[in-house]
């Protein structure tokens, strides 16, 4: 547990509180820099991630996770619908503010975005929760997210452009779908193996994510024409933290209430996957709804934020989380009747 709240705060702090230390190596980690991160990142990072989730996850949860249709339910509607129409309506009340329009609108940008690929499901398995349901929620919501986030930011921006679905679709479903498959295949012949050396499949998607970040915080801070005033940025900070504590605790209260039926592993892959947004998906998505536009990298900068942001908080809340989660289970079994 040490090693991963290690991990995820080193990614959280390296995205966040040390601007000026990654800032000096942009060149390297720029597109089309000595990384190549849109080959690397884009493609080879998000497959490792799940091709490590295919090798480590039990095709029998897996398949069980499929079937929890109203687990599913739940995490997409909560944020595709009813996470962007919350931050509309609160952004109508601070666009009287002096806070700088452009990132406001990136709140809302934030707000349409789909679940992530990758963080969710790696702090989901860092609880010891419902890791199935996280996957097959980031990859269903992901797929969702391509036709549902350009109309979501058409009604509530109205930006409009011709989203190229198809090769958007592709390339998730090689980077996805795929890996994950091949993972799962692979985990068949060499099962035993895995059981018995246990590799560290939460530090290797820790050290891949970490990479994510790193490339994307210098591909959008590389823009030497971006302006941020400093109160405008620290306002917006603030927001991001409070939506996501606020949200999170939402969905605890809603979760675990008796009537819906989840379990505790379920509502830890229901905080993390209905309240992370996607970064791997969303920057690109940026870059085609708003291409050309002189404010693109402004409206890039609360995503790029809510992103380390969200590692951050829940690297914090790993150890309290999974404390109350033992604890309700070990309630649960209690409470059984013996035979």
């Amino acid at each position: 547990m040490a090693r991963w709240s290690f991990l995820l705060n080193l990614e959280a702090s390296g995205s966040v509180e040390q601007p000026s230390l990654m800032y000096s190596h942009l060149p390297f980690s720029l597109s089309l820099g000595p990384l190549k991160p849109e080959v690397t990142i884009t493609y080879i990072a998000v497959s490792a991630i799940f091709f490590n989730s295919g090798l480590s996850l039990k095709t029998e949860e897996l398949t069980s996770a499929l079937m929890h249709i109203k687990l599913h339910l739940f995490v997409q509607i909560f944020t595709l619908a009813f996470f962007p129409t919350t931050i509309w309506l609160f952004l109508q009340m601070l666009s009287v503010t002096p806070i700088n329009e452009w990132l406001l609108k990136g709140l809302q940008t934030v707000g349409c975005m789909p679940p992530p690929v990758s963080s969710a499901v790696i702090l989901t398995k860092a609880v010891g929760g419902n890791e199935a349901a996280a996957i097959f929620n980031s990859a269903f919501g992901s797929f969702l997210g391509i036709i549902i986030t350009p109309l979501l930011l058409l009604i509530f921006l109205g930006s409009s452009s011709s989203v190229p679905f198809t090769s958007i679709f592709s390339q998730l479903s090689m980077t996805v779908v795929v890996p994950l498959i091949i993972g799962q295949i692979v985990r068949r012949y060499i099962k035993d193996w895995l059981e018995r050396r246990k590799p560290p499949f939460g530090t290797i998607s820790s050290c891949v994510l970490l990479t994510i970040i790193y490339t994307t915080f210098c591909d959008t801070f590389s823009n030497t024409n971006i302006d941020l005033d400093g109160f405008s940025l620290l306002v917006v900070l603030f927001i991001i933290f409070s939506v996501q504590l606020s949200f999170m605790f939402l969905t605890f209260f809603f979760s675990t209430r008796n009537n819906l039926g989840f379990t505790p592993a379920d509502t830890v892959a229901i905080i993390f996957c209905s309240t992370h947004k996607s970064l791997t998906l969303g920057i690109p998505m940026l870059k085609i709804v708003f291409a050309g536009h002189e404010h693109l990298s402004l409206i890039s900068v609360p995503l790029l934020i809510y992103h380390p942001a969200q590692i951050l908080l829940g690297s914090l809340l790993v150890p309290s989380i999974k404390s109350w989660m033992v604890s309700r289970q070990k309630g649960v079994k209690l409470m059984r009747p013996t035979v």
